[in-house]
């Protein structure tokens, strides 16, 4: 915890730490430890405090570590570089994630992502090789609205310099394919799905290799609505299920063998392959970071193994997050490390109180002892989905209700049917009788899909939540950390703080406007929602904004909300508080009929340069964007009051980062 509030404090900055800084740190942290000489106290205090100071050199190293250079301009042309991983964009499209990139007559760049918007279907041979296109590319993109999500962090991590796409085929240069263990996962995947029917065979890829470029969205949907789509994504729990089988496996087996049994230890050997399985899947998957976070995480629990520890101890849950955040520092900003790491810790801390109960060990007799694995399955998947929700309800705007329905029915499915059988396809593989082990596995596949499909299409199955300030998190962090740690009546400071930010997150209020960087896409707030003023183009901005006001409904729903009165060239809009927007769409000519401006009236000019003079009527307008500003400023949010407005601009939030151009 101490070492991830460090790592937070230095991406909460607003510009990046001079070395003259991390160094100061670094002294404060190496005199700070002297307290240990003072007692158990002092040493306590000198944690406290040399610990976060660690986490937030740590961090600033990394972000040098991996700095590369980012594309500052649009991009069109020619562009070559090696295939090293194959997907699909949230549209659905298949894109491609090249290194080795070479621009024709233009800037160097590390790698670069680009989605095929054509009808071309990419074929999985093309992994590791090298590859031609013309595409139009750019840099990172900056958050669709002040305080969202920033995708140029995210990108600059993962050595990515530009996104973007194409309509033109691709052609696959001559020589020699690369980027062998990439090769072989595709390799895998196409046979997979060539033993199995869609859409079993997509799901069965993606959990085997990672592979998600063939999951058909329906699926998705269905799977992210049910609460089920951590199912589809290489994680703990695949890592978990697959390594337990193994070493029950490898265990049992050779306890059979009553020679080996008595004389050797089979459960340290047990371990042992556990771990090489873990290794071995942890590579065949793509090493994504989801998957090196479940492996670390099963590496300390079978290093305890072998070590005569306990396995499951919040001590193991700490250090697996601490090996984490040494090497990766940025998860902890990362959705998926909050999530595994809170339904982890939870799981663990609950199973440990249990522990100390005579009626649930395991020498106790009676109905608890006949029932343990369903009262182990249910206690799981409550405390898992209990723990995790407030933070996928922050990060996602989304809470499923039906959740816990679905894990139960699916979860048991995943680890006695699914995965057994994927591992057993893999082995009989080498002999060509994977056929039987297959259909196994797509049964248990179809049936999961089939409660997925049924819980989505329930009543009430999903809920939207609005999003909450950034201050949310932190609190909530830090309550569930107190709930599970704290011995004694102080705990119930805990659920006290978690209250607290759940009333501040109800209290918070979206803005009354929206307004995009290009002035086009304007989004203002009805009692019925939000309102949108195109019905296509900035769907990723359309999407995100919906998303954050916690509205269910899709993109044509709001363009209906949007009654404007119009003329030629000329929108106008009333908003909340007797305010007003007048958008001019005219390219050419200002309009003759616009209605005046006063001093409650936002004029939006999207199609004019700044150089261009406008009337002088606009100068009783409260404020006026033309195109070079909005492109200087971002997009735009007001909350709109009787007696004024409060204006918030993306740059204004934006800090001095070296990701941030």
């Amino acid at each position: 915890m101490l070492f991830g509030a460090g790592i937070g404090v230095y991406f909460a900055l607003h510009q990046e730490p001079t070395w003259g800084l991390c160094i100061l740190v670094l002294a404060i942290a190496a005199l700070a430890l002297l307290g240990f000489r003072g007692g158990l106290t002092a040493g306590t205090v000198a944690l406290i405090i040399a610990i976060p100071c660690f986490g937030f050199v740590n961090a600033t190293i990394r972000t040098e570590i991996v700095s590369h250079p980012v594309l500052e301009r649009d991009f069109y042309g020619s562009i070559s570089g090696r295939v090293i991983d194959i997907g699909r964009s949230s549209a659905g499209n298949p894109r491609v994630l090249l290194d080795n990139v070479t621009l024709y007559g233009g800037p160097q760049v590390a790698r670069i992502r680009v989605s095929l918007t054509g009808d071309e279907v990419l074929p999985h041979h093309i992994a590791g090789r090298v590859v031609l296109l013309t595409a139009r590319i750019g840099p990172p993109g900056r958050p669709v609205a002040p305080g969202g999500f920033d995708f140029r962090r995210l990108a600059w991590f993962d050595h990515l310099s530009a996104v973007g796409y194409t309509d033109m085929p691709v052609m696959v240069l001559e020589g020699q394919p690369s980027a062998p263990v990439f090769r072989a996962r595709m390799i895998l995947a196409d046979g997979i799905r060539a033993g199995m029917q869609e859409p079993a065979a997509g799901f069965a890829a993606a959990i085997l290799t990672g592979d998600r470029s063939t999951v058909d969205q329906e699926v998705l949907a269905d799977l992210r609505a049910s609460n089920l789509a951590h199912l589809l994504a290489i994680s703990g729990l695949h890592m978990g299920l697959l390594t337990a089988f193994i070493f029950a496996l490898v265990r049992r087996g050779l306890a059979l063998i009553p020679g080996l049994a008595l004389r050797y230890p089979v459960k340290k050997w047990g371990a042992v392959a556990a771990m090489l399985a873990g290794i071995g899947y942890l590579a065949l998957s793509g090493a994504s970071v989801p998957t090196q976070r479940a492996f670390v995480m099963v590496a300390v629990v079978l290093t305890a193994v072998l070590l005569d520890r306990p396995a499951f101890t919040l001590r193991g849950v700490a250090l697996a997050a601490m090996l984490i955040l040494l090497v990766r520092p940025e998860s902890v900003l990362q959705a998926g490390f909050q999530l595994s790491f809170a339904a982890t810790s939870a799981l663990v801390a609950v199973f440990e109180k249990l522990r100390r109960y005579n009626w649930w060990r395991d020498e106790a007799k009676g109905w608890v002892s006949q029932y343990r694995p369903g009262i182990a399955l249910l206690i799981t998947s409550s405390v898992a989905g209990l723990a995790t929700a407030p933070f996928g309800a922050f990060h996602f705007n989304q809470v499923s209700q039906l959740g816990l329905i679905a894990n139960l029915m699916a979860v048991p499915l995943m680890g006695a049917v699914i995965m057994p059988a994927g591992v057993v396809a893999g082995v009989l593989a080498l002999f060509g009788l994977q056929g039987a082990a297959l259909w196994v596995m797509s049964f248990g596949i179809e049936t999961v899909l089939g409660v997925a499909h049924w819980v989505a299409g329930l009543e009430g199955a999903t809920r939207g939540v609005k999003a909450g300030p950034w201050y949310i998190l932190p609190m909530i962090g830090l309550a569930g950390i107190w709930m599970i740690l704290w011995r004694g009546r102080g705990i119930w400071l805990g659920p006290t703080l978690f209250a607290v930010a759940l009333f501040l997150w109800q209290a918070s209020s979206r803005p009354d406007l929206l307004i995009s960087d290009s002035g086009r896409l304007i989004g203002a707030m009805t009692p019925q929602g939000r309102a949108l003023n195109r019905s296509s183009g900035n769907t990723f901005a359309a999407n995100n904004w919906l998303t954050d006001d916690g509205d269910p409904s899709d993109r044509p729903y709001a363009v209906a909300r949007w009654q404007p009165r119009q003329g030629q060239g000329w929108q106008r809009v009333s908003l909340t508080n007797s305010w007003h927007l007048i958008a001019v769409t005219s390219r050419s000519r200002w309009p003759s009929d616009i209605p005046l401006c006063d001093a409650k009236t936002i004029l939006i000019v999207a199609a004019w340069s700044g150089e261009v003079p406008l009337p002088d009527q606009t100068n009783e307008c409260a404020q006026v964007w033309q195109r070079d500003a909005l492109k200087q400023s971002g997009g735009l949010a007001y909350w709109l009051r009787p007696d004024g407005f409060t204006l918030q601009t993306v740059s204004d939030a934006e800090a001095q980062r070296p990701w941030v151009r």
